[in-house]
């Protein structure tokens, strides 16, 4: 299993990123993904995540209208639309699926919003 995201860099407060995690490994379009992340100091904090077929989404309250989280079952991967990004919007972001004995996680991509 190996899942790689890549999109991250540095916007202004206010700007876009969008992110994404390629997937392969497994029966991408079986299962669930998410996005995580984590802050300097702080616990890994789910943001968002998406059913196998991408009819069901959950946010984070605080993400909530801004960010979108995606998928492609043919590309085998997800994405995710961050708008409207607060300098507490920092943090690496990590892509992640769960087996039902396992758990996978990518390396992470940072996104820094700062002025």
């Amino acid at each position: 299993v190996q899942l790689v995201e890549s999109g991250g860099g540095l916007v202004q407060p206010g700007g876009s990123l969008r992110l994404s995690c390629a997937a392969s490994g497994f029966t991408f379009k079986n299962y669930v993904l998410s996005w995580y992340r984590q802050a300097p100091g702080k616990e890994r904090e789910l943001v968002a995540d998406i059913t196998s077929g991408g009819s069901i989404t959950n946010y984070a309250a605080s993400v909530k209208g801004r960010f979108t989280i995606s998928r492609d079952n043919i590309k085998n991967t997800v994405y995710l639309q961050m708008n409207s990004l607060k300098p507490e919007d920092t943090a690496v972001y990590y892509c992640h699926t769960r087996f039902p004995s396992d758990s996978y996680w990518g390396q992470g991509t940072q996104v820094t919003v700062s002025s």
